[in-house]
């Protein structure tokens, strides 16, 4: 039998792993607004029951243990979420900048006429001018105001690409300040793998820990997909496109970013000198954006810009000006990055060359062939206008941000219902952590009434000893 020295010990037990219960209630209700955190719960069992002449007879209650309610495939599925959720951010981003730099208003995938300061009106002004001139070819105010809306043209031009330059570059900027912050997270979550299985080694429990690593996991993956494999120690290791970033308690390796040639930064292992192609992550998402809609929206205004000088100037370069000169070129340069407008012309209007021959002011042929290029279709541009092809290469863009938005809502509705998911197993309830306060203290109390009625009966037992 326990005697009653036993019954005292089965007493100091029960008090002892209610206080416990009731630390881990409160480390819950301390953490109910942290995103991070898993509920935790007490693991009791029956202590080891003592063999009687009439059976096996309980010795009360034990502590074994704090465990995490956590769902490990779910975690898992949330990590993958935000990588990809993290991705489409990127490309969004990247695209809704382009689109502000444009000065063009989309519309479903088209753009509006009426956008006042973007390349769809300043293309329609210069042809429109070229006609004004036809009309007019001695008009000194038409030419005047032909160069001005050329110039204004040139300047979009020189504009829309200093400022796709500055979206690439802020991608740039943007790439290397990610490998910065994934390689932090790769050396935190090495450090953390050594203190758990340390923690985990002399038995202890290491479960804030685990959250820690566990939101260290998931802002490395917000930059870059992530692959992790659980170590029976207790460490989880990382690779990061095949290649192992973090072993057991070690960073192995880190990512760098590299000039793959022409300011195009591309990633690789910094030790292994692997080469890595990304999948997800806000990384991958700006190399995606950078290298696929952006790099076709540079292309395409430079090729629209290229066009509009060699068409241009073959047409004007054999007119002639109000002082019979010709052979001049009306645009300088060879694309959108530095177009401009013969310099001559911005001083002296009169030396437009509007005529197809020498000394016949009246002759409005140059002008007029120049006007109609604006309904041309030109083999350079797939055989479009030139208001075609920008109406296309912005319907692109339009297209590619409507594609990546609705992307980036399909994924956000993902990632709240899988937080839900967590939420439900992992979460911290209120009501339920309240309710469980109250059991541990109403446990608390009974097991103290047990101790102060065990003391009572061994006061008894001594005062017949004494009497």
């Amino acid at each position: 039998m326990l005697g009653l020295f036993g019954l005292l010990d089965v007493g100091a037990n029960s008090l002892s792993v209610a206080e416990e219960a009731m630390e881990v209630t409160g480390q819950n209700l301390s953490n109910v607004n942290n995103p991070n955190y898993t509920r935790q719960t007490l693991d009791v069992q029956s202590a080891t029951p003592l063999q009687t002449t009439i059976g096996q007879e309980g010795t009360g209650v034990q502590a074994v243990g704090i465990s995490q309610a956590s769902d490990a495939l779910l975690n898992a599925q949330i990590t993958n979420e935000n990588s990809v959720s993290s991705s489409l951010t990127s490309q969004q981003t990247a695209l809704e900048n382009a689109e502000t730099y444009l000065n063009e208003q989309i519309t479903n995938g088209s753009t509006d006429s009426t956008s006042p300061s973007g390349l769809t009106a300043g293309i329609s002004n210069l042809f429109n001018s070229f006609q004004n001139v036809s009309t007019a070819p001695t008009s000194q105010s038409q030419r005047q105001t032909l160069v001005a809306n050329a110039q204004n043209l040139a300047t979009q031009f020189n504009s829309v690409s200093s400022s796709l330059s500055n979206v690439r570059d802020q991608i740039n900027q943007s790439i290397q300040n990610g490998v910065s912050s994934a390689n932090q997270d790769l050396a935190q979550i090495a450090t953390l793998n050594q203190q758990i299985v340390m923690a985990d080694a002399e038995g202890g429990s290491a479960n804030d820990l685990v959250d820690q690593r566990q939101a260290a996991i998931n802002d490395l993956a917000s930059y870059a997909n992530v692959a992790t494999t659980a170590q029976s120690n207790g460490a989880v290791n990382i690779s990061i496109g095949g290649v192992e970033m973090v072993s057991n308690i070690s960073a192995t390796d880190s990512l760098e970013a590299y000039d793959a040639g022409g300011g195009q930064l591309l990633i690789k292992a910094q030790s292994a000198g692997t080469p890595l192609t990304l999948s997800s992550g806000s990384i991958e998402g700006s190399i995606t954006a950078r290298d696929g809609a952006l790099s076709t929206l540079q292309t395409s205004v430079n090729t629209l810009a290229t066009q509009l000088i060699t068409q241009v100037n073959s047409i004007y370069s054999s007119g002639y000006d109000l002082n019979g000169n010709t052979g001049a070129s009306f645009f300088t340069g060879t694309d959108a990055s530095d177009i401009a407008v013969n310099s001559t012309l911005a001083n002296d209007p009169s030396a437009v060359q509007a005529s197809g021959s020498a000394n016949a002011a009246g002759d409005n042929s140059v002008m007029l062939a120049l006007s109609q290029l604006a309904t041309s279709k030109v083999s350079g541009l797939n055989n479009q206008t030139f208001s075609q092809s920008w109406a296309q290469t912005v319907g692109a863009l339009g297209n590619s941000i409507s594609s990546v938005n609705d992307q980036v809502n399909n994924s956000t509705s993902v990632t709240q219902m899988l937080q839900t998911q967590r939420d439900s197993v992992s979460g911290v309830s209120l009501d339920e952590e309240m309710t469980n306060l109250m059991q541990y203290q109403k446990t608390y109390e009974a097991s103290a009434q047990l101790v102060s009625t065990i003391n009572q009966m061994l006061e008894t037992v001594i005062n017949m000893k004494t009497s």
